[in-house]
């Protein structure tokens, strides 16, 4: 009878550790992963302009700790004029509530050595990101909202 107790006293304790475990993680800590993206907004002075990166296309951004990545493509095999790859990726710093990208590789070369600084949220398995792309060079100046979901 003292072992049945003892056992699960023991299984009490581990349950309650990884709970806890589980509780203790931040933001930091849970944008960690693959994300599939699933619209993006781009305000460009009073120009509102909404993709749905659903329909023919699939994004996906890969974050670790320190880099992130992204790849995007038409659902088409490029065999029609919905043809499209875009990739890029770079170093990554992530606070609680700052996710910053230096983008050191793209495809789109005018692009690189950009640093991108988006505010973010996670509510359950949804990721949103808000922040200012600018390039003078090419004068690109907006503000980008995009919603992810967690793929892995």
């Amino acid at each position: 009878m003292k072992i049945i107790i003892l056992a699960f006293l023991c299984l009490g304790l581990t349950i309650s550790c990884q709970n806890k475990k589980e509780n203790q993680l931040t933001n930091a800590d849970k944008i960690i992963g693959t994300w599939k993206l699933l619209t993006g907004t781009t305000i460009t002075q009073t120009d509102t302009s909404i993709v749905d990166y659903t329909k023919d296309q699939k994004l996906i951004k890969i974050i670790t700790p320190t880099h992130f990545s992204f790849l995007r493509h038409d659902l088409n095999n490029g065999k029609d004029s919905s043809a499209i790859f875009v990739a890029g990726g770079g170093k990554a710093k992530i606070t609680n509530d700052t996710y910053i990208e230096y983008l050191q590789f793209c495809n789109f070369r005018d692009w690189e050595n950009g640093t991108f600084e988006f505010e973010y949220t996670i509510k359950n398995d949804t990721l949103t990101i808000k922040g200012v792309e600018k390039i003078e060079k090419l004068g690109v100046n907006h503000l980008t909202i995009e919603s992810y979901i967690r793929e892995q």
